[in-house]
């Protein structure tokens, strides 16, 4: 991409005094080593892992016991193991602050707000704890759990870790099925669920979910008190409990860690799950903690009490990875709801009253704010706000642009890319480099990153899979009934020998960042050359017309063809002119081989509980094949808009 000059540069101060920096400085004199800026460091950290991760717990000061050895059977990918010496306890690590200042700071729309020191999380977490205990529940027992992104939550999940127990999470907006086919898979020992939540406004009962979930399951349920009538929820179960009665018989007390090997499991999480039943990804106390803690402390800059926000449910692994952030300091500000209730600014009021340093959410959210003309710059401080973060789908380069015209010029923007598959990201924000239009600015410290041809070599600026060609912590532990590990070889391992297949469609820059295409299963394929459907998106997304788009390939003619379903503004119609329009935007914008044989306007356009659109099972409905799992879509309703389309027959 060529471009005269990035929209952002650092500053002196953070190339020479930013907790990265400062780590390189450390690190290059631990190893008797110089590195000359990012791209040195970060190839010493993936030459010799097992000496940059000792860095990492090092540096990070990680309680636990790190044992002599940092890696071992690295000549396989599936047989490497990180500390395999080590002891510690995730929930300790992520405690380890105490006092009056927040901890956390929660907003339920604009109907609940309240915070939480770090001395009442404690209270909270000791309580629990001593409850769990009391049920019977002991190190390698599931805790599944249908809450929202509020403090109770995280002081769940911390008890739950503190023994060593299992936890796993979903949002209260999940289907009774949907529930049910994560749960159902990993036999919890106790189901934790909220009273009813509030969305756009409007208070959500979840009372007829929790009593049917919890009937299947057969086991005891907790009932925290949010927006509904918690007594009667608990009621109305065999063995039920509020929240109050729990924790009754015990009083908070300092809260006691097992230490457990470096991969004792730590969370279950799930797979989207709209091509068959979720698969549950199994990730390691350890593997995450150390992941996380270079991502928090490093990539994004994070000091001791500063204001961390990322818009998320716990049914999305960012929600795991924004809890992490308490083992750096940092100040978790939790939000549940809609981002746009009651307006657009509801996200940035937030951030200019509890100045946010670092603010993440969606590439759609950024798209959404963009389209309302809403410009936080004129209209909110945030002064404070330093680096924000987009992830979910890839960000276009509009959305930058957008991002430093009309929400904060001097920002540092940094579209990340990862997923549940790592319970992290592969390529993210580096604050000792530039920003450049529509570019992620490069990979993660530690991780081998690289993009293949089908023939696996690796290439150059041009289009290619994303691999990981090394083992690192956050790779899962394993699949969740999955005993001889042949899913989790099928997931990642069987597109190329011993080397990670993230199926992602990538390219590498110019400037040694990555753009992504879109899911290498969702590329496009006309005349045998491969598309990526973010290329179309970024073209057709940019027009006002267009609220939002979801591209496929169909079988036809013994070829693929493209088609382009789009949802159109208010008051729009998918005429001539809009049509004729829309294909030239896109012939010139990407390329005439991108341009959609067919164009069709919808009234929605289905996607996942976490907002993420879902091109595969829209290919599936068009070829007149079932979609397995339905209950993963936050609205199931909207594919029958593509099934049996006269136009598609033509």
């Amino acid at each position: 991409m060529n471009q005269e000059k990035p929209l952002w540069e650092p500053s002196r101060e953070v190339l020479e005094k930013s907790p990265m920096a400062l780590f390189m400085k450390a690190c290059a004199a631990r190893a008797g080593r110089k590195f000359d800026g990012y791209d040195a460091f970060h190839a010493w950290s993936v030459d010799d892992r097992a000496a940059f991760w000792s860095a990492v717990w090092d540096d990070c000061h990680v309680i636990g016991d790190r044992g002599e050895r940092a890696l071992v059977g690295d000549e396989r990918m599936l047989d490497a193991r990180f500390f395999p010496d080590a002891t510690l306890n995730f929930a300790e690590n992520l405690l380890r602050n105490t006092g009056h200042d927040d901890a956390l700071i929660f907003r339920g729309e604009d109907k609940v707000s309240y915070r939480w020191s770090w001395d009442e999380l404690h209270a909270q977490v000791s309580r629990l704890q001593q409850a769990f205990a009391a049920m019977g529940i002991v190190a390698g027992d599931r805790i599944a759990a249908m809450m929202p992104n509020m403090p109770e939550t995280i002081a769940c999940m911390l008890a739950a870790a503190s023994i060593g127990a299992i936890w796993s999470s979903c949002s209260p907006d999940f289907g009774e099925q949907g529930v049910l086919d994560r749960f159902g898979q990993i036999a919890p020992k106790l189901f934790i669920a909220c009273d009813g939540y509030w969305y756009n406004g409007k208070l959500q009962d979840v009372g007829a979910k929790i009593r049917a979930v919890s009937a299947k399951l057969g086991v005891p349920v907790l009932v925290i008190p949010y927006a509904g009538d918690a007594v009667a929820a608990a009621a109305s179960v065999e063995n039920g409990k509020t929240l109050a009665d729990f924790v009754a018989p015990y009083a908070a007390a300092p809260v006691t860690f097992r230490r457990l090997p470096f991969g004792h499991p730590l969370y279950i999480l799930f797979s989207s799950g709209t091509t068959g039943v979720p698969k549950c990804i199994v990730h390691s106390a350890g593997g995450t903690l150390l992941q996380h803690l270079k991502e928090h402390r490093y990539h994004c800059g994070l000091t001791d009490g500063e204001r961390l926000f990322y818009f998320t449910t716990c049914g999305w692994m960012m929600w795991n990875w924004l809890v992490s952030g308490l083992a750096v300091g940092a100040t978790l500000c939790l939000f549940d709801g809609s981002p746009f209730y009651p307006d657009g600014n509801v996200l940035f009021d937030y951030a200019a009253d509890e100045g946010f340093a670092v603010f993440g959410t969606s590439a759609k959210y950024i798209d959404a704010v963009r389209k309302a003309g809403l410009t936080p710059c004129t209209s909110h401080d945030l002064s404070r706000l330093r680096l924000l973060t987009s992830t979910g789908s890839p960000l276009s380069p509009e959305g930058f642009s957008f991002v430093y015209e009309g929400i904060k010029s001097d920002v540092q923007l940094a579209s990340i890319s990862g997923g549940t598959d790592i319970v992290s990201c592969f390529v993210l924000g580096v604050p000792l480099k530039p920003v450049w239009r529509g570019e992620i600015q490069g990979p993660g410290l530690g991780l081998a990153i690289d993009v293949w041809d089908e023939s696996g070599q690796p290439v150059r600026q041009e289009k290619g899979e994303l691999v990981c060609t090394k083992a690192f912590p956050s790779m899962p532990m394993m699949f969740w009934n999955d005993p001889d590990g042949a899913k989790y070889r099928a997931a990642y391992f069987e597109r190329f020998d011993n080397v990670w297949c993230h199926g992602d469609f990538a390219e590498w820059t110019a400037h040694g960042g990555i753009i992504i295409h879109g899911r290498s299963d969702a590329t496009l394929n006309p005349g045998g050359v491969r598309i990526g459907t973010a290329e179309i998106y970024n073209q057709v997304e940019q027009m006002e017309e267009v609220l939002e788009a979801l591209c496929i390939g169909q079988d036809w003619d013994d070829d693929v063809r493209v088609v382009l379903f789009v949802r159109l503004a208010p008051g729009i119609v998918l005429d001539e002119a809009l049509e004729k329009a829309i294909k030239t935007r896109i012939r010139t914008g990407a390329s005439p081989r991108h341009v959609p044989a067919k164009i069709i306007a919808v009234a929605d356009i289905p996607r996942t509980k976490s907002g993420k659109i879902v091109e595969l099972a829209v290919r599936e409905v068009v070829h007149g094949r079932p979609v397995k799992n339905k209950e993963a879509l936050a609205n199931p309703e909207a594919l029958e808009l593509f099934a049996n389309l006269a136009t598609l027959k033509e």
